[in-house]
């Protein structure tokens, strides 16, 4: 599989299997990443998106299907592989009981850098990652923001050209992930083949170049997230009206100015209909409910989001088969 530019894929999956018993973790997957861009595997709890990654880290063997990492197959040539990638996997994989620096030097060592380096290593990172101050502190008494960018950090000892970020930011207030949204976005500017797996889709469309969308192990779609959202259709105008009493006359008006009923949900008092003429049909919307005298709090003309792709592809936002344990380490340092 290329890219769609036809530069060989930095990140490369083929019709990769995968059975636990008789579930189908992956059925036939297959993606591709090109170098120095971002690729977003997007799907709900089970959809498959862990799974993916242990195989493309080497931590899990594929059932069939092909899959190379910087030019290397993750089957028979695993321990390049290992060398050329950094993995922060859904929990962090630090050591509780390790100070900040501590961590980093031991993430170094194992590396087989020297001392010396390690420790020059170390500092780097903790300013870079805004944890100087609390180097010196035990990772039990970071908070969950804290730790997530130290895990980060310790990915980025070596500063590998691939990345896999397993759902980075779960559980982060918005603005630890904005920062680590940043710190991402620096990485893909340095050079670094990122693949990203969340369930955030704000995130998907802030990072991603290209994006896969996995429902029960299959790619259901795949593309920018501006051909994802091009997909679902044209651009959406969403009113929300001041009286819950109005809502029938509301989405009737609707209905008669863009051609076809409106989506309504009552708890939010808000209608949403897709539209091909943008600006006309918003004005023929007006002019509608100004006819019989519907009284709007908030109408926008607004283009498809993700989660409209997303809910319109798996039909579900959360859900599906979960997928087994991690291992207890995120990552595997070379021999």
């Amino acid at each position: 599989m290329a890219t769609a530019t036809g530069v060989a894929p930095t990140i490369r999956a083929d019709g990769l299997m995968k059975h636990f018993g008789t579930v189908k973790a992956l059925a036939g997957v297959s993606f591709a990443a090109a170098p120095g861009t971002v690729l977003g595997l997007l799907g709900p709890n089970g959809a498959g998106k862990t799974t993916a990654v242990r195989i493309l880290t080497t931590l899990l063997m594929p059932d069939g299907g092909h899959a190379e990492v910087a030019g290397y197959d993750v089957v028979r040539q695993p321990q390049a592989v290992r060398e050329r990638i950094g993995l922060a996997g859904q929990q962090a994989s630090v050591d509780e009981y390790l100070t900040g620096r501590d961590n980093l030097v031991m993430a170094g060592r194992l590396y087989h850098l020297s001392m010396k380096t390690a420790r020059r290593r170390a500092d780097e990172l903790l300013e870079r990652f805004e944890l100087a101050e609390a180097a010196s502190r035990l990772v039990k008494n970071y908070s969950g923001g804290m730790r997530r960018r130290l895990d980060l950090a310790t990915s980025l000892v070596v500063s590998p050209p691939v990345l896999l970020l397993d759902e980075p930011t779960t559980g982060l207030d918005p603005r630890s992930r904005m920062g680590m949204w940043a710190v991402i976005r620096e990485l893909v500017q340095d050079g670094t083949t990122l693949l990203l797996t969340t369930q955030y889709l704000e995130e998907a469309d802030q990072l991603a170049d290209h994006i896969a969308v996995i429902d029960l192990g299959r790619v259901v779609a795949q593309g920018s997230p501006d051909d994802l959202k091009r997909s679902v259709g044209g651009e959406r105008i969403d009113v929300q009206v001041r009286d819950p009493g109005q809502l029938g006359m509301a989405a009737a008006a609707m209905a008669r100015a863009v051609g076809h009923p409106p989506e309504v949900d009552r708890d939010v008092r808000r209608l949403t209909t897709a539209v091909d003429t943008g600006a006309a049909a918003l004005t023929a919307v007006v002019r509608e409910f100004d006819a019989d005298h519907v009284v709007v709090e908030d109408i926008a003309l607004r283009r498809p989001t993700l989660d409209e792709v997303f809910m319109k592809l798996t039909g579900h936002a959360t859900g599906g088969v979960e997928e087994p344990p991690a291992p207890r380490r995120g990552r595997r340092p070379s021999a």
